[in-house]
């Protein structure tokens, strides 16, 4: 008797999870049917790519990290490989918005660590006291409590005041869309507690890593990794793998019960159908998963409701190359908080990835919101472009009206990973354990990236199978 799996959510964590399942399926024969719901009219989630003429458009993620293997290994697995490109190399800058001017970050920076001390010294972004404090991280002795720690406290604490408000608030912060004082470093970058720990200065341990991969340099690909079509061909490569009838759009889940006498799920959608299944698999934000769950696991619903979110917008815009001044010969640059702008960062998409603008154009993309701006998330959209527009006529000195403008808006998308998220993590997986026939997945757990979503949705199915056996 064939055994059905029901996953909630069709953003790529859902779909990830839905093509394990498949996949595994047709190579051991477990006779599975896979259903998958997704309440909109759209698979993908944030992912979305737009064609504008010869522009191509990405609504939320534009590309994925090749160091977390993940999402490598499912193109590879899908046939995509041939359609990935790399950032182009010629093209690796990024700047600093800095006393309303654009300041290159320093050569030999990885996200908060300076390797190279020369390039630190020259940059005009520190003072010479703040240089000389940053410089003092090789001095600096380990901490020896094991309780979480905010990634501000731990920046101040080995590099200083300086080097947290200019580079690594607005390199992490931006990320996770978060508040460093309040952003878990141990949920988010657990790598730089490991060098601390292990080798008692980052900047020591950044050289050593630096020249292992000197040593084993020749990649194939670049840090980061794009689709030739954007991002939108994976969610139509992983759909096209599934059988018919496995996707059923506009279809929102409302309620879960357990039936004791049949040992099954039973999931009501809004249009009041109930559908059985022997497991279940929740791949929505934290919250989605917590109103579904509210009337079959209150105090796992509660758990997962008390998990904070913010929201972020982009907003990408065409202009004709002759009509920017400054040299975009960066992948874009990020906005420091102190520095009061209405963006947290922009990406200048046509530089960053080959195909994205035709001849002789240039397509930018502007972020906007997160925790430390929600109020300008709130504005409509003819606010959001005009504070956009006025922020790029103050730093790359643009001053014509854009040939087009594209905003998207993801409200409450960006889970935030505070201190103590693994502890979070812990009662969640402690409470879920009474659940076996039930998983979660999402970008709400372990890692916000597309690669990390893949991750959650496959091991999501594989759990779930192994606890049905």
């Amino acid at each position: 008797m064939n055994r059905r799996i029901i996953i909630v959510g069709g953003g790529i964590s859902g779909l990830a999870a839905a093509h394990r399942l498949i996949e595994l399926n047709n190579e051991q024969s477990l006779g599975l049917e896979v259903m998958l719901l997704e309440a909109s009219p759209r698979l993908g989630g944030s992912i979305a790519t737009e064609r504008v003429g010869e522009f191509l458009v990405e609504a939320g993620p534009d590309s994925f990290i090749t160091e977390k293997p993940w999402a490598l290994r499912l193109c590879e697995r899908l046939g995509l490989t041939s359609r990935l490109v790399s950032t182009q190399a010629a093209y690796q800058k990024i700047y600093v918005v800095h006393h309303d001017k654009l300041q290159p970050l320093p050569d030999g920076f990885f996200l908060l660590a300076p390797t190279r001390l020369w390039p630190l010294i020259r940059s005009p972004l520190f003072s010479w006291s703040g240089k000389l404090r940053a410089g003092l991280e090789l001095f600096v002795p380990r901490r020896t409590a094991n309780d979480d720690e905010s990634l501000a406290s731990f920046v101040r604490r080995r590099f200083g005041r300086e080097l947290l408000e200019r580079v690594a608030q607005p390199l992490i912060g931006g990320i996770y869309a978060a508040d460093p004082e309040k952003l878990s470093l141990s949920a988010t970058m657990p790598r730089f507690l490991e060098m601390e720990r292990n080798a008692g200065s980052l900047i020591r341990a950044m050289r050593r890593e630096q020249r292992r991969r000197q040593k084993g340099s020749g990649a194939r690909w670049s840090l980061f990794v794009a689709l030739a079509g954007g991002m939108q061909e994976l969610v139509d490569a992983l759909a096209s793998r599934f059988p018919a009838g496995t996707v059923r759009l506009g279809a929102k889940a409302a309620g879960l019960a357990w039936d004791t006498a049949k040992k099954v799920w039973l999931i009501t959608t809004h249009a009041g159908e109930k559908l059985e299944a022997n497991g279940v698999i929740l791949a929505l934000p934290s919250y989605g998963s917590a109103e579904i769950l509210s009337s079959v696991a209150p105090e796992l619903a509660e758990e997962l409701n008390s998990l904070p979110y913010s929201s972020t917008a982009t907003v990408s815009l065409a202009y004709r190359q002759g009509e920017i001044p400054f040299e975009l010969n960066g992948f874009g640059f990020v906005a420091p908080a102190i520095e009061r702008r209405r963006i947290i960062a922009c990406t200048f998409s046509s530089v960053k990835y080959p195909g994205r603008a035709p001849e002789k154009h240039l397509l930018l993309r502007a972020f906007v919101g997160g925790a430390l701006q929600p109020s300008l998330f709130e504005q409509d959209d003819r606010a959001m472009e005009n504070g956009v527009r006025r922020e790029l006529a103050e730093l790359v000195g643009v001053r014509t009206a854009p040939l087009f403008s594209r905003i998207y808006r993801h409200p409450r998308s960006m889970p935030q990973y505070q201190v103590g998220h693994l502890e979070f993590l812990r009662r969640v997986e402690a409470k879920l354990a009474a659940f076996p026939a039930l998983a979660l997945a999402g970008n709400a757990y372990r890692g916000v990236g597309i690669a990390d979503c893949i991750r959650s949705g496959e091991e999501a199915a594989e759990k779930l199978l192994e606890n049905l056996k």
